[in-house]
């Protein structure tokens, strides 16, 4: 389902206008060259998750239709649906697109014992986390699909075992090397500082400010 390059990782997305561009070329004559018609076909794919994220910042997941989002991308409908079942289908894999990059773990600290540089890692990355679920397009993409997987069975089940299981047994694999915890410690710790982070977002409707992350991360780290 997600678009990959040779190597089979996620590729980074060119500029807007640039796959708009080369979505909306014709068609070349029979007998062009097959690099160029699989250039035109990733730009076009590419253009649509884009144009999925814009709409959904826009208009709200109840607002977002495939007809919007063709004509936004510059794409045919039927060219969607080629790709892809439902819109639900496309933002899913904004989101695992946009999160490879936006939600990986910082580097430990070169210097210094692993027990200094650890729960900076740790910090870094809530912080980057509610950078991500507050305020990136792709969290806004989370939280929809968040909201709708508590009407739609085949949208959590996506979700979860899509996205969601895989990033948790990072997170708490990640977080277990950083501190020297056992998983289970790793784990409630996971749980005690990104549970309120999507409380916050997700219930209350409030921003995940650089100020309340860090008062939540020294309840149980130290700086």
């Amino acid at each position: 389902m997600n678009p990959t390059n040779a190597t089979g990782r996620l590729p980074q997305r060119p500029a807007r206008e640039d796959l708009r561009t080369i979505a909306a070329q014709p068609r070349t004559a029979t007998g062009s060259s097959s690099a160029s018609s699989s250039r035109r076909s990733e730009a076009a794919r590419l253009a649509v998750l884009n144009a999925a994220d814009d709409l959904l910042v826009e208009h709200g997941f109840e607002g977002l239709t495939i007809e919007g989002i063709a004509a936004a991308a510059g794409v045919a409908k039927q060219t969607i649906y080629r790709w892809w079942k439902s819109k639900v289908d496309i933002l899913f894999d904004n989101l695992v697109l946009d999160a490879e990059t936006a939600l990986a773990w910082p580097e430990a600290a070169a210097d210094g014992p692993a027990g200094r540089s650890g729960p900076a890692q740790v910090r870094a990355y809530v912080h980057g986390f509610a950078v991500f679920l507050g305020e990136a397009p792709a969290g806004l993409v989370l939280q929809a699909l968040l909201g709708h997987a508590q009407l739609d069975a085949r949208t959590a089940e996506l979700l979860h075992t899509g996205f969601l299981d895989g990033l948790r047994s990072r997170d708490v694999a990640q977080t277990r090397a950083a501190l020297g915890c056992s998983e289970d410690e790793a784990a409630v710790l996971l749980d005690a500082l990104l549970a309120p982070l999507y409380h916050r977002a997700l219930v209350l409707r409030r921003p995940l400010d650089t100020a309340f992350v860090d008062a939540l991360l020294d309840q149980h780290l130290p700086r």
